[in-house]
């Protein structure tokens, strides 16, 4: 279930859930292509990025093939799987702007990073109404998870960790203390419900 409703794979089968997924990866290049001479100059950058977020060696088809090995380097494991794609949005978005790219790839994996521990925490620490989506799939399913290689208590302070890296790659530029704020505020809504502190 995914908020209240069959995931894909439930409603119409794995099959073509997986064509759908496909074909979604493919429609970011075809959306790209459209863009034409409007953006030649920072088109191949982009298609390269989207591209390294997307595949291999450090995008999500590594992250998830990680899924298939006994035993995974958590930090690694989350780079690839969340942060290759949080990577590639903020690089990508920089480059489309105009601006240097590289500069965001940091904040961006840092902040992928964040999210995928913080989903870890939500599967062990939500319901299925919070959640949007069933609870406890990585312990049944075997997947590496923040919360059973750092403890409930480790995730949270990894997770802490890693969005004060996060703020702190904020590359300077216009709105930068802006987008700290912003960061810190969204990122303490990832937290379940009932392992958020009290506010001060």
């Amino acid at each position: 279930m995914r908020r209240g409703r069959p995931s894909l794979h439930r409603a119409f089968g794995e099959p073509l859930a997986i064509l759908a997924g496909d074909a979604l990866i493919v429609l970011a290049f075809q959306a790209l292509a459209g863009a034409g001479d409007a953006s030649r100059t920072v088109l191949p950058m982009l298609l390269r990025t989207i591209a390294r977020g997307a595949g291999m060696p450090g995008g999500i088809v590594a992250g998830q093939a990680w899924e298939c090995e006994p035993e995974v380097e958590l930090s690694s494991y989350h780079r690839a799987k969340t942060g290759g794609l949080f990577a590639a949005a903020a690089v990508a978005g920089a480059v489309a702007s105009g601006a240097e790219g590289s500069v965001w790839h940091a904040f961006g994996e840092y902040m992928g990073e964040a999210y995928q521990v913080a989903d870890d925490l939500r599967d062990v620490a939500s319901d299925d109404a919070e959640l949007g989506k069933p609870v406890g799939k990585d312990a049944a399913l075997g997947r590496p998870s923040a919360v059973a290689q750092l403890g409930v208590a480790g995730a949270l302070q990894r997770l802490e960790q890693l969005v004060t890296s996060a703020i702190d790659a904020v590359p300077a530029c216009a709105g930068a203390a802006e987008l700290r704020a912003h960061v810190s505020t969204e990122s303490s809504r990832l937290v379940p419900r009932k392992l958020a502190r009290p506010a001060a």
